[in-house]
């Protein structure tokens, strides 16, 4: 009796130690073990030209040794391109799924409320910790779990000692009046955000669920403050240059040259002298952040140079500075990597890295971004997730940042919701191959006209993987046929108020991939236009970007001119 009752004893044990460890089991899978982890790293106009792993003619300088390994890991994307090529609206589409039109952001001014950040809220609905840090530029309190972001200059924050709020705190949901609750942190921007991201890692998160993280530099945007450990990187390097820095060929219209190269001057800010409103010699010969940065320096080097010598200097100064502030998001980034390889996290992490849009780097003689050449529409791209991404995959499949969000919530067990006009790329992430039926064109609207200086023309348009035409249509959304009203928005520190000539431009991208020659008016062409016209019309009408109930003003240029 005694043996048995011991037998049965360690049986009754036994049976309570594999229902113990079942649930311990059973436990692990429910605190994030089945679900993936999301890392989304996104920086402030980092382009693609800023890469090694997109050949561009920098690709030499090695300038991201981390991201590209990344890349490599995982699936790059050869065609991905932003819809709207600024700052807010770029990031308000990637939050909500939605165009322009649709999202209501048309400009950077425009706000997204917090029940309309529908990424972050889709993916708490499938069990994740949600937590944003770094630059918001959307004004509404963010719709995550927990955030730690940028307040100073509209949400863009500050390059060094910048200002953040955290959740918890006071939040003045309108930007640029006083109410945020804030603290203000020591040294360069990405050093800090990166630092919070990693102490919300460590310390702050549920470690009982998966998580979510938006993970958004400030950097390499305008001014290009790099940190001062960066001052020596490519000091003596010669940066390569593009030959359309020099001469544009038969690159624009008279839209963006005005007739006879009238509007040279004020169109598009450059690299060189040309512009004479905004050009980057403005930006870094007088700023203080130069004399700072250089002691030595003294304005006069630059003073009475011939116009190619001070454009050289030009383009060699701003594009290490920029590339200096690459290096700095390239070295935080490999941060945030060796926390996820000692912590066990890494294979079970989506990594995703973008920019917020693509930049100019002297390219046709134009600095900054908003035009719907291929240096300022594309953005970089890539997706590293072993469990189900092939290592070393590259697509030309073309996406937008529009479908970002159906694809991360996919890729975290949901579904989207039909209110936004993105699409999953999931499926060719995990095959390499595009659905059938899926997007053959992606479109594209810069909606601000002749601001900020850079005064560039609004202006829409259809890319595929061969071709790109845009319509040049002169006119700000704003109805103008009210004499009261004027032309633009006073708060875009305009210096004009003009019309600007309607014209349309046509690439042959598999023949002129550099968008060196306008080819819209050789006969040639003339069937593939058509074609491209209407799937340009049926664009518009699918995503609901007809301007006929809104914008009737600018619907009469469109008719008038669409057989030009």
């Amino acid at each position: 009796m005694e043996l048995r009752s011991i037998a049965n004893s360690y049986f009754l044990s036994s049976i309570v130690a594999l229902l113990f460890f079942s649930c311990k089991s059973e436990e692990k899978q429910n605190i994030g073990y089945q679900k993936p982890n999301i890392i989304y790293i996104m920086s402030d106009d980092h382009t693609a030209q800023a890469f090694g792993i997109y050949g561009s003619r920098l690709a030499n300088l090695n300038p991201t040794p981390t991201l590209d390994g990344i890349a490599q890991e995982g699936m790059i994307f050869n065609n991905c391109f932003v819809t709207n090529s600024i700052c807010t609206p770029s990031r308000a589409t990637i939050i909500s799924g939605q165009y322009s039109q649709a999202n209501g952001v048309l400009d950077l001014e425009g706000e997204v409320e917090t029940e309309k950040q529908y990424l972050p809220e889709e993916i708490k609905k499938l069990g994740y910790q949600t937590a944003l840090v770094g630059k918001w530029h959307l004004t509404h309190k963010p719709n995550f779990d927990y955030y730690n972001i940028f307040t100073e200059h509209h949400q863009q924050g500050s390059y060094f000692d910048p200002n953040l709020t955290e959740s918890g705190m006071n939040y003045q949901p309108f930007y640029g009046m006083p109410g945020y609750e804030g603290k203000q942190y020591k040294g360069h921007s990405s050093d800090v955000i990166t630092d919070i991201t990693l102490d919300w890692l460590k310390n702050k998160r549920d470690k009982s669920k998966p998580f979510f993280l938006m993970h958004q530099f400030k950097a390499p945007h305008d001014d290009f403050e790099y940190a001062p450990r960066y001052r020596d990187y490519l000091e003596d390097t010669e940066i390569p240059e593009p030959a359309s820095l020099y001469d544009n060929e038969n690159n624009g219209s008279v839209a963006t040259r005005g007739k006879n190269d009238s509007l040279i001057h004020v169109i598009g800010s450059s690299v060189s002298k040309r512009n004479t409103i905004r050009h980057m010699g403005m930006r870094i010969w007088s700023s203080e952040y130069t004399a700072r940065n250089n002691p030595g320096f003294d304005s006069t080097q630059v003073d009475g140079l011939d116009d190619k010598t001070y454009t050289h200097k030009t383009y060699q100064e701003y594009l290490k500075r920029y590339l200096r502030c690459v290096k700095g998001v390239d070295d935080n980034v490999a941060r945030l990597i060796d926390y996820l390889k000692k912590e066990g996290l890494y294979d079970n992490t989506i990594i995703v890295y973008t920019g917020d849009q693509g930049f100019m780097l002297g390219e046709h003689d134009y600095i900054d971004k908003r035009w719907m050449y291929d240096e300022s529409m594309r953005m970089p791209f890539f997706v590293r997730y072993p469990k189900t991404i092939k290592a070393g995959t590259r697509t030309d499949a073309i996406i937008n940042n529009a479908d970002f969000a159906p694809t991360l919530i996919t890729m975290a067990g949901g579904s989207p919701p039909e209110k936004m006009q993105g699409h999953s790329f999931k499926e060719i992430l995990e095959t390499g191959k595009e659905p059938e039926g899926w997007q053959q064109s992606t479109y594209y609207r810069y909606w601000m006209h002749m601001a900020h200086a850079h005064e560039n023309p609004a202006h829409f348009g259809i890319r595929t993987k061969d071709y790109k035409l845009i319509f040049y249509y002169g006119k700000y959304w704003v109805d103008t046929d009210n004499p009261d009203a004027t032309w633009n928005k006073g708060s875009w520190g305009n210096r004009f108020t003009m019309h600007t000539p309607v014209a349309w431009e046509f690439y042959d991208l598999s023949k002129d991939p550099q968008e060196m020659n306008n080819a819209y008016n050789d006969p040639a062409y003339k069937e593939v236009i058509a074609i491209l016209k209407e799937q340009l019309k049926a664009k518009r009408k699918e995503l609901n970007e007809e301007d006929g109930d809104k914008y009737p003003h600018i619907q009469k240029v469109i008719d008038a001119h669409w057989t030009d």
